[in-house]
């Protein structure tokens, strides 16, 4: 079984999670934040990841130390999960729609983070939600994760659909790179490790 549990509390943030990547999609999330918990709850379902995630941070501050650190705990999840990445396929790209926006993400487990952030859409608010939050959300998973992680969402005109194709775009990159080849005998690596 890939799974991970993780715990992690600080002045700013009491997190828990459990992660199943060979799950079925089933989440349990809170984080207070109720779109990051739709956008969330969108990634475990597509990915075909279990996912409970429990966050109590310090709202009245702000959301991003929520934000911020629910990436790094998913992050080291799917790192622990993952284990020695063993038999995996270690690639996974997507263009994915969302009505009339457009996502396309590419990730690489190979185990040198980075992102790349190309996000077309004007708009910084969904409610009281500053969408901006989202490139360091991504950053602090892809860092944790040991993930190369490029998101470029060209075009889309509802703010909504944009980031809604961005993290069904993550998951269904991610579906794939995390998937068993029945022919990848070792790390899917020249070097022998990843």
């Amino acid at each position: 079984m890939r799974v991970a549990e993780i715990k992690r509390q600080t002045r700013e943030t009491d997190i828990t999670l459990s992660l199943n990547l060979d799950g079925s999609g089933n989440h349990k999330i809170s984080t207070g934040i109720g779109f990051f918990d739709h956008m969330l709850e969108l990634f475990a379902r597509h990915a075909l990841i279990d996912l409970e995630l429990t966050c109590k941070g310090d709202l009245e501050v702000d959301y991003h130390h929520t934000v911020e650190d629910v990436g790094l705990v998913l992050g080291a999840a799917l790192d622990q999960a993952l284990g020695d990445r063993k038999g995996i396929v270690r690639y996974g790209a997507i263009m994915l729609p969302m009505d009339e926006a457009r996502a396309d993400v590419l990730v690489d487990l190979g185990g040198r983070p980075y992102l790349v952030w190309k996000i077309s859409h004007p708009e910084q608010h969904i409610r009281d939600f500053n969408v901006q939050l989202l490139e360091e959300f991504m950053r602090a998973f892809c860092t944790n994760a040991r993930m190369n992680l490029h998101v470029v969402q060209p075009y889309g005109a509802e703010v909504h659909h944009a980031y809604e194709a961005v993290f069904k775009g993550l998951a269904r990159a991610l579906r794939c790179a995390v998937a068993f080849d029945p022919r990848e005998t070792g790390v899917p690596s020249s070097k022998g490790t990843l």
